[in-house]
């Protein structure tokens, strides 16, 4: 088969069509024909040298597929050969075959098209386990998503208007929040040319966001603290900001507030199965209604990976990048 490789680190060339040898399924896993993957910001830090899969994960680049199954391991039951599959992946996307547990697999609903189900997986797995599962988002509550316009965001927007919250958004241009009204976004707030902390606590009379999904980390910790309401909570996923920052404790005990932060990528296999489980049970539903749809900015050939990326640097896409095999 052909896959993605990074001989060496670096910018967008350094990504590299090769053809390598095939994977074999193990105990518990199938093999997919892959259709197509999504690029994520974890995929560029491991281009960049920053993000070495787990150990025993493939080390090519993608964290998501979807496809269909065309072998079965050892010990499958429920899953066979054809069938369209999507799935959340330690590596391995970028490549024409994967093998995948099957902890991690979920089916393709009627309606969705199989290629736009690769731009799922990592985004609602992250968002419903941080925002649903570790932060516990009420209905009437109201959820700041910083990076409204990213996959992330735009997965996050349409869950949390789902069940019930309101949903305000940062997002750097007119264009970007335009689209984030239209998923559902209440609060606009354009982080180029408007403080969110004010912006939050004026839309929400002073009270503040009561989950907080921060793609940015330690630029924006302290500034969170400030625009968390009482009870708040934020759930930190990214570092796009830095790994260190300042924090005042004793604002945080002021709002009686609690911080969390989480990757997906290196959780043991029985953590994500969990959390594609309950992805399958709550969130599943609203893909099969259409009420949750992938959004997707462009596609691109998996063996022009390098152009992807390069898309994703310039930071103008809304919603995902699909690397189509």
């Amino acid at each position: 088969m052909h896959a993605i490789t990074i001989p060496e680190p670096g910018g967008p060339e350094a990504l590299v069509w090769s053809e390598v040898a095939d994977p074999v399924p193990a105990e518990g896993e199938v093999l997919v024909d892959v259709v197509a993957s999504a690029v994520n910001r974890a995929d560029v830090l491991q281009r960049q040298g920053f993000y070495d899969p787990p150990p025993g994960a493939s080390p090519y680049p993608g964290l998501e597929c979807a496809g269909r199954i065309s072998a079965v391991g050892p010990g499958v039951s429920g899953w066979a050969v054809g069938d369209a599959v999507c799935a959340l992946l330690g590596g391995g996307g970028y490549a024409e075959k994967v093998a995948v547990p099957t902890g991690q697999l979920l089916p393709v609903p009627d309606g969705l098209e199989l290629a736009d189900a690769a731009g799922l997986p990592e985004v609602v797995c992250t968002v419903w386990s941080n925002v649903f599962m570790i932060a516990h988002l009420r209905p009437g509550e109201t959820l700041l998503i910083h990076g409204g316009a990213s996959g992330i965001g735009t997965a996050a927007t349409q869950l949390a208007k789902s069940a019930g919250a309101r949903i305000a958004v940062t997002a750097g241009g007119a264009d970007k929040l335009t689209r984030c009204k239209e998923l559902g976004a209440d609060i606009l707030i354009n982080y180029r040319e408007q403080d969110f902390v004010e912006e939050i606590k004026a839309a929400t009379d002073g009270k503040g966001a009561d989950v907080i999904l921060d793609i940015i980390g330690a630029k924006y910790l302290s500034r969170n603290v400030d625009a968390l309401a009482v009870n708040g909570r934020i759930a930190v996923i990214g570092m796009q900001g830095g790994t260190k920052g300042e924090l005042n404790l004793g604002a945080l005990l002021a709002k009686r507030g609690a911080i969390t932060a989480t990757s997906l990528r290196a959780r043991p296999a029985a953590e994500k199965a969990a959390i594609v489980a309950a992805v399958r049970e709550h969130v599943w539903p609203l893909v099969a209604s259409g009420d949750l749809r992938p959004v997707i900015d462009q596609r691109v050939a998996m063996r022009d990976a390098a152009e992807a990326h390069r898309a994703l640097d310039a930071g103008s896409h809304v919603g995902k990048i699909l690397l189509m095999a």
